[in-house]
């Protein structure tokens, strides 16, 4: 008797690891064929390849990336926000640095710079040296009326080589290298 518990376990691990190879597999294969049609500019058929690679696996966090990017691109900003929202909480920390990144974007894009700036504060947190993080988080302090924040990312930015944030500093404020920041400042 304790024979057959023994076989029927392994026989049960057996399956069990062979269906998840499986559903990892059809969720790959989904994922590329929604890529494939997204490269082709299908973005409604590659959203519902995304969507099947996530069925199949659930925590498959390039598949929520790039359904978001899809979403993005469809004006579907809410179901978007919604795939970066699974990237942040499924992805390995290097998605979840792109993840708040793009979900500030969105909320910059939709009127919410309050909620952007957490997001982008976010992915500074993950990744300090990401200067489209700062430039993006300095758009939403401007519009949250924190005048000298947007000064200090946009500065961040173009330290790091944003050449919009350069550029915005060059036209409006030429002299911003000699400008006090924050830590001089104080």
């Amino acid at each position: 008797m304790r024979r057959i518990y023994c076989y029927i376990t392994v026989i049960t691990a057996f399956f069990l690891i062979a269906g998840s190879m499986a559903l990892a597999e059809s969720a790959n294969s989904s994922f590329n064929q929604g890529f494939e049609k997204h490269l082709r500019g299908d973005l409604a058929g590659a959203v519902k390849l995304y969507s099947k690679a996530i069925e199949d696996d659930s925590a498959f966090a390039m598949a929520y990336q790039m359904r978001g990017i899809a979403q993005q691109q469809l004006k579907k900003y809410s179901q978007a926000i919604n795939d970066f929202s699974m990237v942040i909480t499924c992805g390995a920390p290097s998605f979840k640095i792109i993840g708040y990144y793009n979900r500030g974007v969105l909320k910059n894009m939709t009127g919410d710079f309050a909620g952007a700036i957490p997001d982008f504060s976010q992915a500074i947190e993950l990744d300090k040296k990401m200067a489209a993080a700062f430039f993006h988080r300095g758009i939403a302090k401007s519009k949250t009326g924190d005048m000298f924040g947007r000064m200090e990312d946009f500065r961040e930015a173009a330290r790091l080589g944003d050449i919009s944030a350069i550029a915005w500093l060059n036209t409006y404020y030429p002299g911003w290298r000699d400008l006090p920041t924050a830590a001089t400042a104080m």
